[in-house]
């Protein structure tokens, strides 16, 4: 028994010393931690970002940068978007579609035409989506030739509009604006008579003087029988402005218009003539510079006149855009447009991509237009076609170069940024101005968010955009442009 008791001691204690060693091996050699992958946030785009540069290296392209709302302090510079705070609805941006441009879009195959006339009008991803034009009643300055709808030789007259015809647009302006109809059938458009029909006016010249009162009431037909013409073919005119550059008399065709005489014609015969033919397309007073608004602001101070009125048109040749506030706050229940601005032969891509962002797009929003517009759509290497006495320096914003090739300039870029993203019925909403960064905001029918930038300064500008309590932190370049969509 005493042999059995010590054999068994002997092996309980072999199996504890075992138990002890495996319990010491285990506390000196640790377990492979198991490996902790970290968790990486999920960032996703929430703004797109559209740049063109001053210097040419990035024209209208899409940034693949990811722009993300946050609310992580920092001390940039702010842009705050509020779309509590509404002005005025947009119209539309676009340009002038002068019967020069028609006949040189008119001049590429038909291949090339369309593409183009799908990228300035349609609705696809390379679209630029233009959806205001301003055309002109009879020749403007940018037509080959000059000519009105009842040209007629020295010292005969058609006080009732007999012989009024579209003839002369038949060819090209008009087929060319039932194609673009076909692709974007709401497109807006205004037209603008740049003369009276010679035998109308004092001298009875295409060049300056003034119409003729006895020819007030043969004017306001004129009017009404372009506005149902241009109806019958399928032509809807949404406004006329009386007189392109009213005080310029030195262009060719041109026609003087005193502010007086401009808003005698409205009340004794042009505003009621609409009435009576139930006309509907809007009467647009001034379509001149800056420099003037009294102008606009003695013919609505009118009573007689007043009525007949949507609004002003305004260029930017001379005088500051805050003229368009001041016509705006004179007379707040009147629309203000802006019609034109030209990009010269000498200009710079840069120079001309920072004024005209600046002043045709921001400034004119920011200021209560219900448009924008650039002057010529499109003309041939040489500035042509212009009639004799006609701008020969206005740069189209495509050059046609051949048939089966243009060139975009810079117009295109300014209009782009803005018609690209802004379509008509959008709303514009506040946005302050910081440092050197200009900019305006607008909320599109669908409820997206639409901020325009232009950096005016030397060096590049980080800067957050701010809205509803978070911002999302970017940078643009000196002369560069941006448009930012949320």
């Amino acid at each position: 028994m005493k042999i059995i008791k010590k054999v068994m001691n002997c092996s309980l204690l072999i199996t504890l010393l075992a138990i002890h060693l495996n319990c010491a091996s285990n506390d000196s050699i640790a377990p492979s931690p198991i490996p902790v992958v970290p968790v990486v946030p999920v960032v996703t785009n929430e703004v797109d970002f559209w740049m063109t540069k001053g210097d040419q290296s990035v024209k209208l392209e899409k940034q693949t940068g990811i722009l993300g709302f946050n609310t992580t302090a920092n001390n940039n510079q702010n842009i705050e978007v509020d779309e509590t705070q509404t002005y005025q609805t947009i119209d539309g941006f676009g340009f002038t579609l002068t019967g020069g441009s028609a006949d040189v879009i008119n001049g590429l195959t038909a291949s090339k035409k369309q593409e183009l006339l799908q990228e300035l009008f349609g609705t696809a991803a390379n679209s630029i989506a233009i959806s205001y034009l301003r055309i002109s009643i009879g020749a403007s300055d940018l037509n080959s030739t000059v000519f009105s709808y009842n040209d007629l030789p020295s010292g005969q007259s058609d006080s009732n509009q007999t012989l009024f015809s579209l003839a002369p647009d038949r060819e090209s302006l008009i087929p060319l604006l039932k194609e673009i109809l076909l692709i974007n059938p709401n497109i807006k458009i205004m037209a603008v008579p740049w003369s009276a029909p010679a035998w109308m006016k004092t001298n009875y010249t295409t060049i300056g003087s003034s119409l003729v009162p006895i020819y007030y009431g043969s004017y306001a037909k004129y009017f009404v029988k372009y506005i149902q013409a241009m109806k019958d073919l399928g032509i809807t005119i949404d406004a006329v402005c009386l007189q392109n550059e009213p005080l310029n008399p030195y262009n060719n065709p041109s026609m003087l218009m005193t502010a007086a005489q401009q808003s005698s014609f409205i009340k004794t015969k042009l505003g009621p003539a609409f009435v009576a033919a139930n006309v509907s397309t809007k009467i647009v007073l001034y379509d001149h510079n800056c420099d003037q608004p009294q102008y606009p602001i003695t013919i609505l101070s009118d009573a007689a006149t007043n009525p007949y009125v949507d609004g002003s048109a305004f260029h930017l040749y001379a005088g500051d855009i805050s003229a368009l506030s001041t016509v705006h706050d004179a007379f707040p229940n009147k629309n203000i447009y802006f019609t034109e601005q030209y990009t010269a032969s000498s200009g710079s891509f840069d120079g001309d991509l920072k004024w005209h962002t600046k002043n045709v797009i921001i400034g004119s929003m920011r200021n209560w237009s219900k448009n924008a517009l650039e002057w010529n759509l499109a003309n041939n290497a040489s500035f042509g076609p212009y009639t004799p006495g006609g701008c020969n320096t206005c740069k189209g914003a495509l050059t046609i170069t051949g048939p089966d090739s243009f060139i975009r300039n810079v117009g295109y870029y300014t209009i782009a940024h803005a018609s690209k993203f802004v379509p008509m019925g959008s709303v514009r909403i506040a946005s302050n101005l910081s440092g050197n960064l200009n900019n305006v905001a607008f909320k599109t029918p669908d409820g997206k968010k639409v901020l325009i930038v232009e950096n005016d300064g030397a060096s590049t500008e980080t800067f957050n955009i701010k809205f509803n309590g978070k911002w999302i932190s970017t940078s643009l370049g000196s002369g560069s442009v941006g448009t930012y969509i949320w």
